[in-house]
């Protein structure tokens, strides 16, 4: 992977790729790049993509900070104008599609749309809670086990068997500095109806089989919200089922540019 640094924070990225719109692929809550490998592959067939480590994650330094959704947002947009990665279409994954909607908020004129894959933008009243006691448990005295005992949870019994085992293993890896921090901001403190309610451009939400987001609540503060979801599949839906995945991404990329001014 290649590296940015921005104030002395080492920033990871890979890219391949031509054409447009670009896309820029973000992962989710303790993942990295490779999370999102199987639409690297697809949409550098036709797309510039750039997949990014957000900052405290993969291969990117992790300093001891708090880790805000608005700070990766930041970060993205920073390291677009550095890439000359101009109206990219950004794809989140998981806590990645929050960073996609406060980049879209915060840098109104840099995304050209964003894509949530599975992520929790306008929290259903069940969520917080969990959130609460998961973070509590988090504080204990083994954190590692405590988080792999809840990432069980992201999985259906008919979900990859390997696939599941190295997710796990990846998911309990970073250090608690990280895993804490950002478990609460983009779960308990970020505003994810403020950022759905400034969204201008075009949104597109997949569920797993379990929806994380209000998708009524959702499509009355996002308007241009068209919604997708998956079948046969938990949390990890863009390696579960890559081909549900691309499929609907590929056709809101085509509607998005045919319905463009």
């Amino acid at each position: 992977m290649e590296r940015l640094t921005r104030d002395g924070v080492a920033l990871a990225y890979t890219e391949a790729g031509s054409g447009a719109p670009p896309l820029l692929l973000v992962h989710g809550w303790c993942g990295d790049h490779t999370h999102l490998a199987p639409q690297f592959e697809h949409f550098g067939r036709n797309h510039r993509v750039v997949a990014v480590d957000l900052r405290g994650h993969g291969v990117s330094d992790k300093p001891e900070q708090e880790y805000t959704v608005a700070g990766f947002a930041d970060d993205l947009a920073w390291l677009c104008d550095q890439l000359r990665l101009a109206r990219p279409v950004v794809i989140g994954h998981s806590m990645g599609g929050n960073v996609a909607f406060e980049l879209a908020r915060r840098h109104p004129d840099l995304p050209a749309g964003v894509v949530a894959l599975d992520s929790a933008i306008v929290r259903p009243d069940w969520l917080a809670p969990e959130a609460r006691q998961h973070a509590a448990r988090l504080r204990g005295a083994d954190y590692q086990e405590v988080q792999r005992r809840y990432a069980e949870e992201f999985f259906l019994p008919t979900d990859d068997a390997h696939l599941k085992a190295r997710l796990i293993d990846n998911l309990s890896s970073l250090p608690l500095h990280v895993t804490l921090s950002a478990w609460e901001q983009h779960l308990l403190v970020w505003d994810g109806e403020e950022a759905a309610a400034a969204c201008l451009v075009p949104a597109l939400l997949i569920s797993s089989a379990t929806p994380l987001s209000d998708i009524s609540r959702f499509q009355e503060l996002t308007p241009q919200l068209v919604t997708g979801q998956t079948v046969g599949a938990g949390h990890f839906i863009p390696l579960l089922v890559p081909e549900q995945v691309n499929a609907m991404i590929d056709r809101f990329l085509a509607v998005s540019r045919s319905a463009a001014p």
